[in-house]
């Protein structure tokens, strides 16, 4: 069957609701700074002006889209390829395996539990009897290695705070304690099930819990079968109320190594040898300048995968009996990026990236090289997960052309075999992905990933979502998205830029997207844009531009400094307001990536590009949709309020500008936890957002199954 999208012409104007402007005005290093929309920065819960403030933008949304012809038709289909089996690699706890796993549609997956890779699976945890309307979502779970018990976070509206329960594993029933306030944390079980570490944050004050910034972490040791008000204090640090302590326990319940964290990619260490009575946390990496992530230990050794004094990463061990704490060289670094390593069966097993895909290889405990993982293509990798003397691993691979697969791993042999396989209704060979290299505007070679049907070639007429991230040391890897498969499948081109301040190539990839480089990011999302263009792909009237986060912000800032580039925009969940972004929740922990506004040098490269402050009035921006939700306490929503509410307000007043709108969630946060119904929801909304910002003749071709 071919469904035919008709043109569409653009509304010429629009009824947005009245949004007062105020009269603040702050000095920053001797620069005057207006913000008419402080006030948009309310908790929408307990302020009612922005509440009605933004229902009143919801309906003005909600009749812009509905109005679409085509959004039903995308979100019955976006139903039809998203309603697949999805599963996650499982992991043997005791005798027993444990996996999530989610029918095709529901809000959220569920927990497993089988005694054999071959036999009938049980229920563990299903959050989908936790409220009516999904928004109820597991967030973190840690197991003790006896298998005795689980501890798993519960999350309401996708919010980061965790609310800790216990599982008794082998009645498969919850213990009475809950414990609260925890955030950015793991829950690192003692391997006998006697109980674990985690960290927390004091109870916020009333209304205060979804803005206030979280400082003053600290870590406790938690009892199964105990209240949290019996919880050990283990470390708290007041003299550094922005640092937060990340806890793991070594398999053989030696040793408890912390990471100390403050935001960006360089941690601290601490170790406490716990089977030394008296002994306490004992700092053994004094400064935040390296990566430190820990792997596995062999008696006193302890082995990490760090970044000192190897950019692209490298394993090391140090030795704790060794008062000197003397560090060895396991595997050196290579010209790949070494983005993960897991000790399984006696073996090293690294995950690497080669230019943005996934290069597994197998060394022995020495550092001496076994075997390459031979994957099924091009792809990525993950999993590897399990114990020191495990036999077996498993792991998931997939493109942004195949479904996810999963494959048990035999360490010794060096086979995979099959486990599991995603089953969806579309067939890979019409899609192909094809990665460029684009020279940016200081000569960087910036990798992008073209994915579009078979079919599709360049004619300068293709409509192309060029999406981007570029921080934090996070990389943009080829995964599949049933989302963006049925973007592809109406004649959509879509495009992955690599950007700097990603971790596709190691730390100095990463720093030059950072603080006073971080106009590297926007310059090369813009090299991108342009190169679609020049390599006649699309026109600018048929470019969009999607990012969320910190993407977001790559969104807002490309398309205030070249307007005229793109066609639609689509910034979700961003950090708009660049001068405020540390005042709420966790912002204070992106000063490592962006910089403070409160030094001076910085501040004026903030400034320089801040979203929210360099609109400017009665210039003809493009078709825009901010999106982002209520209970978003990772990135407040206010940023994309007062971002949403500026361009209202800035957008040329000619005969035909594009409109500019904003979707607000309602019970939902930053992405994580979001219910199936939500996200199929959200991204109908803006595929029919896009059908018609970019004026584009498309057609949904749905193959027979």
């Amino acid at each position: 069957m071919t469904i035919i999208v008709p043109l569409v012409a653009l509304l010429i104007a629009l009824p947005y609701p009245a949004t007062p402007r105020g009269d603040v005005v702050e000095t920053h290093h001797g620069v005057l700074v207006e913000d008419p929309y402080r006030w948009l920065e309310g908790d929408v819960r307990t302020h009612d002006e922005v509440s009605d403030w933004v229902d009143a933008q919801n309906v003005v949304t909600q009749a812009y889209l509905g109005a679409i012809p085509s959004r039903q038709t995308i979100r019955d289909r976006v139903e039809e390829v998203w309603n697949y089996e999805k599963s996650s690699a499982p992991f043997r706890v005791g005798d027993r395996y444990y996996f999530t796993r989610n029918d095709g549609l529901q809000n959220q997956p569920v927990w497993y539990v089988q005694d054999a890779l071959d036999g009938p699976a049980q229920v563990l945890l299903d959050p989908n009897t936790w409220s009516e309307d999904g928004t109820v979502a597991l967030r973190g779970s840690g197991f003790s290695r006896d298998g005795q018990y689980m501890a798993y976070g519960i999350s309401e509206g996708g919010s980061d705070w965790v609310t800790w329960k216990v599982r008794d594993l082998k009645t498969n029933t919850d213990l009475a304690e809950t414990i609260r306030w925890s955030k950015f944390s793991p829950a690192a079980w003692m391997p006998d099930g006697s109980g674990f570490f985690y960290s927390r944050f004091a109870e916020p004050q009333t209304g205060q819990a979804m803005q206030d910034a979280n400082r003053n972490q600290t870590m406790w040791f938690h009892r199964p079968g105990t209240p949290q008000s019996e919880d050990v204090l283990v470390h708290a640090d007041p003299e550094h109320p922005d640092w937060g302590w990340s806890p793991q326990v070594t398999e053989d319940g030696r040793w408890l190594v912390v990471n100390v964290w403050r935001g960006g990619a360089e941690d601290r260490v601490m170790v406490q040898d716990l089977r030394q009575t008296g002994s306490a946390l004992e700092p053994i990496i004094e400064e935040f300048e390296d990566e430190w992530s820990l792997v596995g230990s062999e008696g006193p050794l302890l082995y990490f995968r760090t970044t000192k004094d190897a950019p692209r990463g490298r394993l090391v061990s140090i030795d704790m009996s060794d008062p000197k704490r003397s560090m060895r060289e396991v595997i050196p670094q290579s010209d790949d990026q070494l983005r993960g390593v897991s000790l399984v069966g006696g073996h090293f097993v690294t995950n690497r990236l080669h230019h943005a895909t996934s290069l597994v290889q197998i060394y022995d405990t020495q550092g001496r090289l076994q075997r390459t993982l031979q994957q099924p293509g091009p792809g990525t990798v993950s999993g590897f997960g399990g114990w020191e003397d495990d036999p077996e691993t498993f792991y998931t691979w997939t493109s942004y052309t195949s479904a996810p697969q999963i494959f048990r791993y035999d360490v010794s042999t060096g086979e995979s075999t099959p486990w599991w396989q995603a089953d969806v209704a579309f067939d890979p060979d019409k899609y192909i992905a094809t990665q460029v290299f684009v020279t940016s505007k200081d000569g960087t070679q910036v990798p992008m990933m073209i994915v579009r049907r078979s079919d599709i070639t360049a004619n300068g007429q293709r409509p192309t979502l060029l999406y981007g991230y570029g921080g934090f040391n996070i990389p943009l890897l080829p995964v599949f998205s049933a989302s963006r498969l049925v973007w592809m499948e109406m004649g959509g081109v879509m495009a992955v830029a690599n950007l700097r301040g990603g971790g596709e190539y190691g730390r100095d990839w990463h720093l030059d997207g950072t603080k006073l480089k971080k106009q590297n990011v926007f310059d090369d999302f813009i090299a991108c844009a342009e190169w679609l263009i020049e390599h006649d792909w699309t026109r600018p009237s048929r470019l969009a531009i999607q990012g969320g986060s910190n993407g977001g912000l790559l969104v807002g800032a490309a398309m205030t400094q070249r307007p005229e580039l793109f066609g639609a925009c689509l910034p979700a969940v961003g950090v708009m307001d660049m001068l405020r972004y540390p005042e709420f929740t966790i912002g204070r922990a992106w000063v490592p990536d962006y910089g403070d506004p409160k030094v001076e040098e910085e501040f004026r490269a903030l400034h320089a590009y801040s979203p929210y402050h360099n609109l400017k009035v009665g210039t003809r921006y493009p078709a825009t949709m901010v999106t982002t939700a209520d209970t978003d306490d990772r990135v407040v929503p206010g940023h994309s309020f007062k971002y949403a509410a500026a361009l209202q307000h800035a957008q040329s007043d000619e005969a035909g500008a594009p409109p500019v709108l904003i979707r607000v969630d309602r019970k939902a946060g930053h992405g994580a936890g979001k219910p199936t119904s939500m996200r199929m929801d959200e991204v109908a909304d803006t595929w029919a957002f896009l059908i018609k910002s970019l004026d584009a003749p498309v057609s949904v071709e749905t193959p027979a199954h």
